[in-house]
């Protein structure tokens, strides 16, 4: 009792002592959203990489970016997270230089893996769909393990100019070590549209002509022409296109009022601090979606899901016995 006293007490101190900009609610809520953000960040994605190596009808090339992608959100579960939630508790950062280089660079391999890991999917995905006959040479094992390999060659080369620019900075308005927007405007420009605007369009193109053939099947267009599409492949769309959608959603404000302000600095100051915190724990949280859209949208991972869980708790209960 006396831990959890101590423990509010601090994050009641919290945004108010760094500069008085939010009330001790907000404090509360942003621990709230992260302590929830990393535990089903943890439990989600590695029930995602556990059915996929367990369940035969899982074990699917464009399943290889799904692990992939659930990996970038683990990465910011268990270190860069919890020290943000340290310095939501402490008022400030407390963890040295180093670590918060570490932690902003740790993100920043987070956020550019997953866009694109969903990038992979998606043209794994029109691959399928709307050049099926081509599918299994373009996604044969070998090539799919390239095409992941190249995710996260090209998301480290993407990370590094952030050590030449000094752009990883501790921000107190998100208590993070992050992408400094104000750092260089032609290069915050550049990591906008190079890795969210090129990729989104990327996406959205891909998507775009998927839900295309879906209509023209389903309104049986030429139907001697088209292509089939069976049930749980278009589930197996529609679930990724969600994952997509999500994480447009989620990271559009902060990508869009990074762009705005390198564009038009003055611009900056017109923007309320509240916009700017939510944007960056909006996206945040997206680490911890995937998984929860996968459960509910997919048979096959929900199954895996109640076999992982029940198989724990049979294990828990044993060890409990004995």
């Amino acid at each position: 009792m006396e831990e959890e006293g101590s423990l509010l007490k601090n994050l009641s101190a919290g945004l108010g002592r760094e500069d008085g900009l939010y009330p001790t609610w907000v404090v509360i809520t942003l621990a709230v959203i992260l302590i929830v953000t990393i535990a089903v960040d943890i439990l989600g994605n590695l029930l995602v990489i556990i059915s996929v190596f367990k369940n035969k009808n899982l074990r699917k090339a464009g399943n290889a970016f799904v692990v992939s992608l659930a990996i970038a959100d683990l990465l910011v579960a268990f270190y860069p997270y919890p020290l943000v939630l340290m310095a939501i508790v402490h008022g400030g950062w407390v963890m040295g230089y180093l670590h918060c280089q570490a932690s902003g660079f740790l993100m920043g391999i987070s956020v550019i893996g997953s866009v694109f890991n969903i990038t992979g999917i998606a043209i794994n995905r029109y691959c399928y769909i709307c050049h099926s006959l081509k599918y299994d040479t373009l996604f044969s094992g070998t090539n799919t393990v390239c095409y992941v390999g190249l995710v996260w060659a090209l998301t480290l080369l993407a990370i590094v100019p952030n050590f030449f620019v000094e752009s990883l900075q501790y921000d107190p308005r998100v208590y993070s070590c992050t992408f400094a927007q104000s750092v260089s405007a032609l290069y915050t420009i550049s990591v906008v549209v190079i890795h969210f605007f090129l990729p989104i369009t990327i996406v959205s193109y891909c998507y775009l002509r998927i839900w295309l053939l879906v209509l023209q099947v389903r309104r049986r267009v030429k139907p001697e022409t088209q292509p089939k599409i069976k049930p749980h492949d278009f589930w197996n769309f529609l679930t990724m296109f969600v994952v997509f959608v999500l994480f447009a959603v989620c990271w559009a404000p902060l990508n869009f009022i990074g762009f705005v302000v390198a564009v038009k600095p003055t611009l900056g100051s017109l923007i309320p601090e509240w916009l700017f915190t939510a944007s960056y724990f909006m996206a945040y949280f997206n680490s911890c979606l995937n998984a929860v859209v996968y459960g509910v949208m997919n048979q096959n991972f929900r199954k895996e899901y109640k076999r992982i869980i029940l198989t724990a708790l049979q294990l828990a209960y044993r060890t409990d016995g004995d």
